[in-house]
């Protein structure tokens, strides 16, 4: 398990595997160390160790957290003050193939290296996962922002579906996909008794990931085609697509449910891939949360889009359903929104096997009101920011993603104010979707309107083609991960608090987030405000 990356040089045709074959796993809960008046310890280890993936595979080397992939589900209490500290015990040689080429991913630094964020969490800086914060087995080498062992989280956040996964500047995408990723699930407080959720056994989280495999059952990880780099080969592809759906780390498993009520977290935890949800009965499904907390009223939905970090919680009632099979599919196209349609393996995601009595009577509800989301009103914007999101390529002549024209290395641009609240535009120029993510904050979607971005390019100007379309019905409410789609403006407003220093604002595809599209932001306090 201590080798490096070998290419098998025959990648696994996913029409070999069966589908529905294997048991869903649901990942366990990480007990505390300690939990006492209010506070909780936990320790958690990053390693390497086989793994069966599909039953008709080979057990294949993953990286996870605690000996599991992915990792066991944190679930904390609203308020509640949580330190972790994680920790690498990985190999020396990375799983998958490191290119060097990438920003912070060079050859002076070592090719394995950590750092976890919480992604949707709001904390100081310190305790954020920033990507040079890194660390390398047993703390023996750290990077030059890491400061602290111990994470420290707050939770002062609704109750929400947040995760955990590895935020290494310049391998990322790779860290990942071998595995590091897991729940983080905070609950209402002892007083919020409200409703009448699903819970227990019927409240399953399902973490979605696509990955290919070679012969040998090991991850395939593609390499660029035609690199002009020589020497060792490269991986930093535009986007990287598998063609096996894996849910909570098992191929296209199944899932046997009585036929009631169950409450679904969804994560699209994809590198890269765009997810459109549904289930082939035609049933609806109950939106009542978004990223970062209860929508205001539940939402029938009989689709939804999750881009990569996006979440969804939703209720599905299997009631008079016995004997059925219902099947959760895919029907996003890959590069979203114009790329080819999924195939049979690619739109299938798992299965449903409806089976029993309904274990005594169904108590839990779909309550009528969840949550009270304000409007959004303009009226406390001090700040107006127009950001693009924009394609280049590189000195080799390779597919370059870039905030605002800008790398990682430029001096910071954004400095927002804490406890101020600012409207980002984010100007899309390139020809597909982008998931952007602010760090620390959790905002609404104030709309998109379609641009012409050919008259953009030239002028510098903004010529609207069409009027402000509002949010999606699955992005109402509080989020932290937003779809920019080409050819159009899509606004968020958030309100800067509580922490000020220095946090990130990235596009959510991996392979775009290691290679330029992140860029640092800077919340000042007033007195620093010039």
């Amino acid at each position: 398990m201590g080798g490096g990356y070998c290419s098998c040089g025959s990648l696994r045709s996913a029409g070999t595997l069966s589908r529905f074959r294997d048991p869903l796993p649901v990942p366990r809960e990480k007990k505390p160390f300690y939990r006492s008046r209010g506070k909780s310890y936990y320790s958690l280890t990053m390693s390497q160790f086989r793994q069966s993936l599909h039953s008709e595979l080979p057990e294949t080397a993953v990286w996870g957290f605690d000996g599991t992939y992915p990792g066991p589900t944190i679930r904390v209490k609203e308020g509640e003050l949580v330190f972790v500290q994680w920790n690498n015990a990985l190999p020396e040689h990375h799983l998958l193939p490191v290119d060097h080429t990438v920003h912070g991913a060079g050859t002076g630094v070592p090719v394995v290296r950590t750092v976890t964020h919480v992604h949707g969490a709001s904390v100081h800086p310190d305790s954020d996962g920033y990507p040079e914060a890194w660390f390398t087995k047993n703390f023996e080498q750290t990077g030059p922002f890491f400061t602290r062992k111990i994470y420290r989280y707050e939770n002062r956040q609704q109750p929400c579906t947040l995760w955990y996964h590895d935020h290494a500047l310049g391998i990322t995408r790779l860290n990942v996909y071998a595995g590091l990723a897991g729940f983080y699930l905070i609950e209402p407080g002892s007083k919020d008794r409200r409703f009448n959720l699903p819970s227990g056994e019927y409240d399953i989280p399902l973490l979605i990931q696509d990955r290919s495999f070679n012969v040998d059952g090991s991850l395939y990880y593609t390499a660029q085609k035609g690199s002009p780099v020589e020497g060792p080969e490269t991986t930093v592809v535009d986007m990287f697509f598998g063609d096996t759906n894996l849910v909570n780390g098992k191929v296209w498993p199944y899932l046997e449910v009585k036929p009631r009520k169950y409450r679904f977290r969804l994560l699209n935890g994809a590198n890269s891939r765009v997810y459109t949800l549904y289930l082939d009965t035609g049933q609806p499904m109950y939106q009542i949360a978004t990223d970062s907390g209860y929508r205001e009223k539940p939402a029938l939905l009989r689709n939804l889009t999750l881009a990569p970090a996006e979440r969804a919680e939703v209720i599905v009632d299997f009631a008079n359903m016995e004997g059925s099979q219902v099947v959760l599919r895919n029907s996003a196209p890959a590069p979203f929104p114009a790329g080819p349609l999924p195939d049979e393996s690619t739109g299938t995601v798992m299965a449903f096997r409806v089976k029993g009595d309904p274990g005594g009577i169904d108590h839990f509800s779909i309550p009528e009101e969840l949550n009270k989301v304000p409007p959004v009103s303009i009226n406390d914007v001090c700040r107006t920011r127009y950001l693009t999101l924009d394609s280049a390529a590189d000195r080799f002549g390779r597919d370059l993603m870039l905030l605002n024209k800008l790398t990682w290395d430029d001096p910071v641009t954004e400095l927002p104010v804490l406890g101020t609240s600012e409207i980002w535009f984010f100007i899309n120029l390139t020809g597909h979707t982008h998931p952007i993510h602010l760090h620390l904050v959790d905002f609404q979607i104030t709309g998109r309107r379609a641009i012409d971005t050919e008259w953009f390019k030239e002028k510098g100007e903004l010529k609207y083609t069409g009027p402000t379309q509002p949010a999606d019905r699955e992005e109402e409410g509080w989020k932290d991960t937003v779809r920019a789609n080409p050819g159009e403006v899509t606004g968020v407003k958030a309100r800067f608090v509580p922490f000020s220093g220095l946090f990130v604002w990235h596009c959510h595809i991996l392979e775009h987030e290691d290679y330029e599209m992140m860029r640092p932001f800077i919340v000042i306090r007033p007195e620093e405000n010039p």
